[in-house]
């Protein structure tokens, strides 16, 4: 008689609805796909050193409380109309969260905080939220985590990063190469850039993998690359590594590379030392950086990352939920609105100053 050999550690098999299905109940709308359609093409420009305006990724570390989410959304949106001449702001929202050991993994995949890991619940929510939010003509950007869940959202989504974690991973410049949108690799977690270079050259190419299509059919995915694979300075180790010499060498490993030389510099984690008070004086020296730059006639820095919510700090996510506070991150630190809007209406006037220097020239 034979024994079993499989699944032999699988607790329980719960089937997701299609992609198609999700897609169904929660349908693109004109908004919304006008804002991708544009906002794409607008982020593209940026990368390629078409439009000289300034990428800005700002947004929660990572979305538990879809009501906040909503109304840092609509405070982003009107900010985002007064300074999009010179700064093109995109929302980050973030749903996964890469885990060194444990811990709260995102919404999608734990959207109740309790350990439930309702993903059929967390995969609605979270479709219904970008839809919500594109459709204020905000466009989005979102860390790509689990190799499934693009097909259910990646529609919505404008810009997508690989995290430091998973740079290295086969898997995501697989999945990278087929994304529809602009892609940020952030280098290793050590601060060296080899590895997000290696990543773009290697998104930058077709490939071939197994996956879902719309129908939720396993199936073989054929890859047409990435042009738009970019590097994101997210510090390391060692401290962090937006400075001069820095960037020199993510330029020349780039060329090297025949890659894109565009860099975004993420002003929290390893550059801020997850302090949030840091951010607004890690933004303060890349815009002095910019400037500098361009008066040499090079412009490789072309946006920044913040990490922001209606609310300054984090918190520890208690047994009684209700004791969550409204608006406060509950994984890295934030900067609050105030701090947030006082960073990008200077990084507004910065650029208004230097582009218009440049129109003078």
């Amino acid at each position: 008689m034979l024994k079993p050999t499989n699944d032999l550690r699988i607790l329980g098999i719960k089937p997701l609805v299609a992609p198609s299905s999700l897609k169904e109940e929660f349908p693109m709308t004109e908004a919304s796909n006008r804002t991708v359609l544009e906002s794409r093409e607008a982020i593209s420009s940026i990368i390629r050193g078409r439009d000289r305006r300034l990428l800005a990724v700002v947004g929660p570390c990572s979305i538990h409380d879809v009501r906040a989410a909503a109304e840092y959304a609509g405070r982003l949106a009107e900010l985002r109309r007064r300074i999009e001449d010179r700064i093109y702001v995109i929302m980050r929202v973030y749903f996964e969260k890469p885990r060194t050991t444990v811990g709260w993994r995102g919404l999608i995949t734990d959207p109740h905080l309790d350990g439930s890991y309702d993903i059929a619940s967390g995969l609605r929510i979270a479709r219904r939220l970008l839809l919500d939010i594109t459709g204020m003509g905000l466009p989005v950007g979102s860390e790509m985590l689990d190799p499934i869940v693009p097909q259910y959202i990646a529609d919505l989504i404008s810009w997508a990063t690989i995290g430091a974690r998973t740079a290295e991973s086969q898997i995501h410049r697989e999945l990278a190469s087929g994304l529809s949108m602009p892609v940020g690799f952030k280098n290793g977690t050590d601060g060296s850039f080899q590895i997000a270079v290696n990543a773009i050259e290697s998104t930058r190419n077709p490939h071939s993998f197994i996956g879902i299509d719309q129908s939720g059919r396993t199936c073989v995915l054929n890859t047409a690359g990435n042009p738009d694979g970019h590097i994101v300075f997210r510090g390391g180790r060692q401290g962090p590594n937006y400075d001069e010499r820095s960037v020199a060498e993510a330029e020349a490993l780039l060329a090297k590379a025949g890659a894109s030389g565009a860099i975004v510099v993420d002003c929290s984690h390893d550059n801020s030392g997850k302090n949030q008070a840091r951010q607004a004086g890690v933004l303060d020296s890349v815009l002095a950086s910019i400037r500098e730059q361009r008066a040499r006639g090079r412009g490789s820095i072309i946006g920044f990352m913040v990490e922001s919510n209606l609310f300054e700090g984090n918190q520890k996510i208690p047994r009684d939920l209700s004791l969550l506070r409204y608006g406060v991150s509950i994984t890295d630190e934030c900067v609050g609105w105030e701090t947030t809007e006082g960073m990008l209406t200077r990084a507004h006037e910065r650029m208004e100053e230097l582009l218009g220097a440049e129109a003078k020239r």
